[in-house]
């Protein structure tokens, strides 16, 4: 048994991903239309009724847009910690008492032989955490919506066997875009958004021998492009010696508006 996983959508128009083993599905973030959200999934064969969860990054519209109206509808207990659900109590309407879960930052819960564990994240929301999933050896780490990459998030997501990791920007076209400088300095602050140059330094530390593929999202579309971003993180990586063929090279891509293909993770034969 292992992880298969698709990024229904991923940008700062909305953000979900369904991550599941054999025996349970979750959702992590509801950031389209409740609409919206049945529309990807059933791309990829999925309806609501097949979630036994919904996890939660932090509060912002682009993760928590749908997330109401999608939990009423197929009644799914809903995890986030005290500080977001504070945050998004307003924005998410009434829900079943007994269906919001706390869960504190750093911890780790089981859902059959699939652990699921949160951990703490750089970023302008109250308590903003990102998620690795575990199984019978397996490991996926989401890592989205960081402002840096600090040692302890490293510590987290090291020896992923897949990694979905933000590739927001390009800081020239940042900087020389229509945002205004308030706005700009924010996406750059240590609480914002990691460009395509931080993604590949923070690679050249996450990447070991374990790790299959590397899917860049929550790109930007006003200041980024996919190519660009798979370029700048490859010559990063090859710049401190990480070399690889282009057919063999792990950078998958995101998209804002469809989603990835189920990418089916299991653990290397020994």
């Amino acid at each position: 048994m292992g992880l298969s996983f698709t990024v229904l959508a991923s940008g700062s128009t909305g953000n979900a991903t369904i991550v599941r083993n054999g025996e349970r599905t979750v959702l992590v973030d509801a950031g389209h239309s409740a609409k919206k959200l049945e529309e990807l999934m059933r791309e990829r064969g999925v309806a609501g009724h097949h979630l036994d969860a919904l996890f939660v990054t932090h509060e912002h519209s682009d993760h928590i847009k749908g997330l109401g109206a999608f939990a009423r509808k197929y009644e799914l207990p809903v995890y986030a910690n005290a500080a977001t659900w504070e945050a998004m109590e307003r924005h998410v309407g009434k829900l079943d008492p007994d269906k919001c879960i706390r869960m504190e930052t750093g911890e780790c819960i089981d859902f059959g032989t699939m652990q699921v564990q949160s951990y703490a994240i750089s970023h302008d929301a109250a308590e903003p955490v990102g998620y690795t999933f575990t199984d019978q050896g397996v490991k996926l780490s989401l890592a989205t919506d960081l402002g840096y990459v600090s040692d302890k998030v490293k510590r987290q997501i090291i020896d992923s066997d897949v990694l979905v990791l933000e590739s927001n920007h390009d800081t020239e076209m940042l900087r020389m875009g229509r945002y205004p400088w308030n706005i700009k300095r924010r996406i750059l602050s240590d609480i914002g958004h990691l460009s395509n140059v931080a993604a590949g330094e923070a690679l050249c530390e996450l990447m070991t021998d374990r790790t299959k593929r590397v899917y860049l999202a929550h790109l930007s579309l006003d200041h980024n492009q996919m190519d660009l971003a798979k370029l700048t993180v490859r010559s990063v990586l090859e710049n401190n010696g990480i070399f690889y063929k282009q057919e063999d090279f792990p950078l998958r891509e995101t998209y804002h508006d469809r989603p990835t293909e189920w990418d089916e993770v299991h653990k290397k034969s020994s």
